[in-house]
C-alpha cells in the first residue's frame, strides 16, 4: 500500500548544491504550510553539507535546518512532484512533460557572509508566501 500523501500539492526545490537556496525554500514552505504540501529539495551536484551561513540565517528566522543534508536530484523526485522550482540548476534539471516548472532567479549564498545571505533568505520567504497564496494553501 502506498504511503499517505498530503491532500495538497508536492513541491520540489532544486539548485546545484542543495546547500542554500533550495534548503531555505523547502524549510520556509514546510514551516508555513505544514502537512498541506509535500516538500522536497535536491541538487544536481549536492554539497557535503548545508551552508553554515544559511543555517545561521534560517535560525534567525526561527527555523532550524541544522539537521538537513543535501540530497541528489533524481528523475523520480521530479516525476513525483507537481511543481518543480529551480534556482540556478541550469540544464542539469530533468524536464518531464506535464510537470509545472518555475525558475526563481536568486543569488547563490555560497561564499557570502550573513549580511549578504539575509536578503536572499527574505526574498525566498516572500516568494514562498506568494506561492502559498497562488496554491490556495491556508496558513
Amino acid at each position: 500500500m502506498p504511503e499517505t500523501s498530503p491532500a495538497g500539492p508536492s513541491v520540489l526545490f532544486v539548485c546545484v548544491h542543495n546547500a542554500g537556496r533550495s534548503q531555505m525554500a523547502a524549510a520556509f514552505l514546510t514551516h508555513l504550510a505544514g502537512a498541506q504540501v509535500e516538500v522536497r529539495s535536491a541538487g544536481s551536484d549536492p554539497a557535503g553539507s548545508v551552508n553554515p551561513t544559511v543555517v545561521a540565517a534560517m535560525a534567525e528566522a526561527g527555523i532550524d535546518i541544522s539537521a538537513e543534508a543535501p540530497k541528489m536530484l533524481t528523475a523520480d523526485a521530479v516525476r513525483s512532484s507537481d511543481l518543480v522550482i529551480t534556482m540556478g540548476c541550469g540544464d542539469a534539471c530533468p524536464v518531464f512533460p506535464g510537470k509545472r516548472y518555475l525558475d526563481w532567479a536568486l543569488p547563490d549564498p555560497a561564499g557570502r557572509g550573513l549580511d549578504a545571505v539575509r536578503p536572499i533568505r527574505d526574498r525566498i520567504e516572500q516568494r514562498v508566501r506568494a506561492l502559498l497564496v497562488e496554491l490556495g494553501i491556508q496558513r
